[in-house]
């Protein structure tokens, strides 16, 4: 029963900044860990970052290591991607998921949102 809504993305120049939100909802929501995938055009959907629910211990792709950064507010049940210097490659339509297992898989991740596109122009 739990739902995961993206929003934030929309389209931005090279460089500048974009912060992704993702509102969970369910009768109780405590995921071990929250993530952040995309899947650009013509690709294959990719691992962005990951977090602990409880205790907001961050993992990142190599490719976004030193740009992005990955955090929850878990009074308000959302979870957070900062995204700062985008480049034209960070396009993707960006997908928030959640589950209970420690890992950069698609598929051991248990509930998905409907992903929101965010376009940076070169």
């Amino acid at each position: 029963q739990v739902q995961l809504v993206e929003s934030g993305g929309r389209l931005v120049q090279t460089g500048e900044s974009l912060r992704l939100s993702c509102a969970a909802s369910g009768r109780t929501f405590s995921p071990y860990a929250m993530g952040w995938f995309r899947q650009g055009p013509g690709k294959e959907r990719e691992f962005v970052a990951r977090i602990t629910w409880r205790g907001g211990s961050a993992y990142y792709a190599n490719s976004v290591k030193r740009r992005f950064t990955i955090s929850r507010d878990s009074a308000q049940n959302t979870m957070y991607l900062q995204m700062n210097s985008l480049q034209p490659e960070d396009t993707a339509v960006y997908y928030c998921a959640a589950g209970d297992e420690w890992s950069g898989r698609s598929s051991d991740y248990d509930y998905w949102g409907q992903g929101t596109q965010v376009t940076v122009s070169s």
